[in-house]
């Protein structure tokens, strides 16, 4: 179904109405208020593909979902031209990321707190996914990934005997 379907398929927003047992005026008055909305707010075009994207991670029962807790930019910078930086947590892990532009895509400077041998997977839809192993101090860099729908997933180093992590952060638009 696309934005302008309507509950009986394609055409206005409101087709479908009348099966409802609702008065013409009525059927009128929603038929005209669905336009708008398709008008005014419509379905983003990759809405689909972004959604299908999000779910097609592997084994997702032993993931965690990281939230955003900050979308700022850089200092100074004016424009998503320049570097931009956020910020994920979740439970016991911080993820910060700051993007700079780099030839074909961006590239990836990141901190992980608290650090240690953990290994970062960086996926963008339509493309092979990268990977980093963070250092000691749990910085990792990806030097060139490529624009798109993307997601970072953190594999975090576990002691001997006990349950794999995998954090994933929501989606990114670049």
């Amino acid at each position: 179904m696309n934005p302008t379907d309507g509950p009986t398929g394609p055409g206005r927003a409101g087709e479908g109405l009348a099966a409802l047992g609702l008065s013409p005026e009525d059927t009128e008055l929603l038929t005209e208020l669905g336009d708008l909305l398709v008008r005014a707010d419509s379905m983003p075009a990759d809405l689909v593909a972004r959604v299908q994207f999000a779910l097609e991670l592997e084994d997702p029962q032993f993931i965690e979902i990281a939230r955003q807790t900050d979308t700022r930019q850089l200092a100074g910078v004016r424009s998503q031209a320049g570097p931009s930086t956020m910020t994920f947590t979740v439970e016991d892990l911080t993820v910060m990321v700051s993007l700079a532009p780099a030839t074909g895509g961006h590239r990836f400077d990141g901190w992980l707190v608290p650090s240690g041998p953990h290994t970062v997977e960086v996926r963008v839809s339509g493309h092979t996914t990268l990977t980093a192993a963070a250092d000691d101090g749990g910085r990792f860099v990806l030097a060139n990934v490529p624009l798109g729908c993307t997601q970072l997933l953190v594999h975090l180093a576990v002691p001997t005997g006990q349950r794999a992590r995998t954090v994933v952060t929501p989606t990114i638009m670049r």
